[in-house]
């Protein structure tokens, strides 16, 4: 049987005691991992899904590293780990500029920031414990090879099948064989023999993500240039109707799956013959909320 892969999962406003309830149908089910986006306070999440399941791995994918103190992350992130018995992983980032501004956030260069968050996480752990792996959110070169020098873990999101051998070769050799270095990418997926509709959604869930800087350096550098520059073109002209139909079918093949059960199950293997350990699906659905999603995900894996 195909491995499954580890799946995303947030803590919605008023479905947080069905959410936990689904996190262990996804143990029972055997997906390989759950891990939790800032929205819905992923850490919260962790602390309780180290209470409700049992065996699975799981972790923040990931935790801004701007919205609370290196200290207060470390007293947390060990609290987590222990009542885990080791299956957390802490995977944290540096959020996108229009986060900043909302937060009214100041912040230095992403590099700089995650060195010396890294170094006060360590240093606040205090008596609290011992941490967990560390796993840093990745997109381009210069972040790979951070997460390589200091962390534990490196995670994509939305990242290009078709480039993820030229981003894990920023690696050194000896982490890309550890079987224990974190190598995740978060995926969206949608399930539906209407294939189009699928690719539909999956616009609409990355289209905010089309507009961030870093996200279009990212992707022109994997090879969607043409895709890009029309998408910045559009922005500028204050034509954002055209966008999805920028978002071009070559691309979105790379960056999610899409269409019938066989097909979702064919990628998901794709994206593990490129090297990385840990695929997270992100799944949305053409009939409804993240429930339906799940339910479709769930029997289409079976």
């Amino acid at each position: 049987m195909p491995r499954k892969p580890a799946v995303s999962l947030a803590a919605v406003a008023g479905r947080r005691h069905s959410t936990l309830e689904l996190a262990q149908s996804i143990e029972k089910e055997g997906f390989s991992g759950i891990y939790c986006p800032s929205f819905g306070d992923g850490m919260g999440l962790c602390e309780a899904l180290a209470l409700v399941t049992h065996e699975i791995p799981f972790g923040t994918s990931i935790a801004n590293i701007y919205t609370r103190h290196p200290t207060d992350y470390a007293q947390s992130a060990a609290l987590i780990h222990e009542l885990s018995h080791g299956r957390f992983r802490f995977g944290i980032g540096v959020s996108h500029a229009p986060t900043y501004h909302r937060l009214q956030l100041s912040v230095d260069t992403p590099l700089r920031d995650m060195r010396r968050f890294m170094a006060d996480l360590r240093s606040g752990v205090g008596q609290a414990g011992e941490l967990p792996p560390v796993v840093l959110a990745t997109l381009r070169q210069k972040m790979v090879q951070l997460a390589g020098e200091i962390g534990q873990g490196a995670v994509w999101a939305n990242a290009a099948r078709s480039h993820m051998a030229q981003s894990l070769s920023h690696l050194p050799t000896e982490k890309r064989q550890d079987p224990t270095f974190f190598l995740g990418n978060m995926v969206p997926i949608c399930i539906s023999d209407d294939k189009a509709a699928a690719a539909a959604v999956n616009r609409r869930t990355l289209s905010s993500y089309v507009r961030l800087p870093n996200y279009q350096h990212y992707w022109m550098e994997a090879g969607f240039e043409e895709e890009m520059l029309a998408i910045r073109a559009a922005i500028a002209n204050h034509e954002d109707s055209t966008i999805p139909d920028l978002m071009s079918e070559r691309w979105l093949q790379q960056v999610t799956l899409y269409g019938s059960a066989a097909e979702v199950r064919e990628g998901i293997e794709a994206w593990y013959e490129t090297g990385i350990n840990t695929l997270i699906v992100v799944p949305s659905s053409t009939r409804g909320g993240q429930m339906v999603a799940f339910e479709e995900m769930i029997a289409a894996l079976r």
